[in-house]
Parts: C-alpha cells; sequence; structure tokens
C-alpha cells in the first residue's frame, strides 16, 4: 500500500509517532482530533500494514563511548545475487556495522559504523571486514561531524504528494 492510500488521519499517526513515539494514544488521539479506541486500531492496522516497523529510544552514542563513527564503502569481487546475500548476512553479524546498505556503481556496499576508539574500529576492519570472503576492496572515510541526523520520512512531501494525487 502507498502512502496516497493512507487517509489524512493515517498520515497524521504517522507524523506525530515519528516525531515522538512515546505519547500515549489518548494524547496522539487528541493531536490527530479523534477519540482513543479508533487512534488504537489504527495505530495496529498501521503496525499490521508494516508502516511502523518499531519503537526505538534516540541513543546518544557518544555518550555511551562510541567516539568513532565511520563510513565504510565496500567493493566486492563478484556480486552475484549469492555472494551480495552472503555479505549483507555477515555485516548484520557484527556489531559495529549500525547499517549496510548495496549501491549500485563502482561501491557495492555503505556501512555505518560505530567503535569505541580508532584502534578498535582497525581491528574490526583488518580483522573482519578486509578479511571476509569475496571483499575486493575496503575504502573508508571518519565522519567528523554530523550536521543532519533526522530519522524517518519528511511528512511535508508526504503530504504535498497526496493532496497532488487527489
Amino acid at each position: 500500500m502507498t502512502a496516497a492510500r493512507l487517509d489524512e488521519i493515517d498520515r497524521k499517526i504517522l507524523a506525530e509517532l515519528q516525531a515522538d513515539g512515546r505519547m500515549t494514544n489518548v494524547e496522539l488521539a487528541r493531536r490527530v482530533g479523534i477519540s482513543a479506541p479508533p487512534c488504537l486500531r489504527r495505530v495496529r492496522a498501521l503496525e499490521e500494514m508494516g508502516y511502523i516497523r518499531g519503537y526505538h529510544a534516540d541513543i546518544n552514542a557518544r555518550e555511551l563511548g562510541f567516539e568513532v563513527q565511520v563510513f565504510a564503502m565496500v567493493r566486492l569481487v563478484s556480486q552475484s545475487e549469492r555472494d551480495l546475500s552472503a555479505f549483507e548476512a555477515l555485516a548484520c553479524e557484527w556489531p559495529l556495522v549500525r547499517e549496510c546498505h548495496m549501491l549500485n556503481g563502482e561501491i557495492d556496499f555503505i556501512l555505518k559504523c560505530v567503535s569505541p576508539d580508532l584502534t578498535s574500529f582497525q581491528r574490526f576492519l583488518t580483522e573482519k571486514l578486509t578479511a571476509a570472503p569475496n571483499v575486493a576492496s575496503v575504502k573508508t572515510s571518519l565522519v567528523i561531524r554530523c550536521a543532519k541526523d533526522e530519522p524517518g520520512v519528511p511528512f511535508s512531501v508526504v503530504e504535498e504528494r497526496a493532496a497532488a494525487l487527489g
């Protein structure tokens, strides 16, 4: 189901929960302008349809001692579906890898990694990532600072599309 098939109330529910997933159902219902029981039914339906994948706390990695963030660009020897899937499965097992995205072009995957320090990341890089089967090369970029880290989707764009589609 596309976002255009959701009604305005569903889109408001998603926008509110994206901004604050901890609010009570009563507060959510108040914000979107409906009573609590139908609001809860809608939230459960949005969860079942896959629009809501989960609820998470936004953890400050630096406060927990993860001082290093690195993007690793990985090129594989073979891009067969079996080899791509095998690398994805391996990346999912590595705790330092927080995101894994398959790309088109010269780079096959980009990994977002966090580490307590450079020594720990270097150990992961040499003992795990570059040593992994089918890895041809890895280029890394150390994050200096983050100017924007906005989760979710821009609901202003969702609303513009919904209005244009009718």
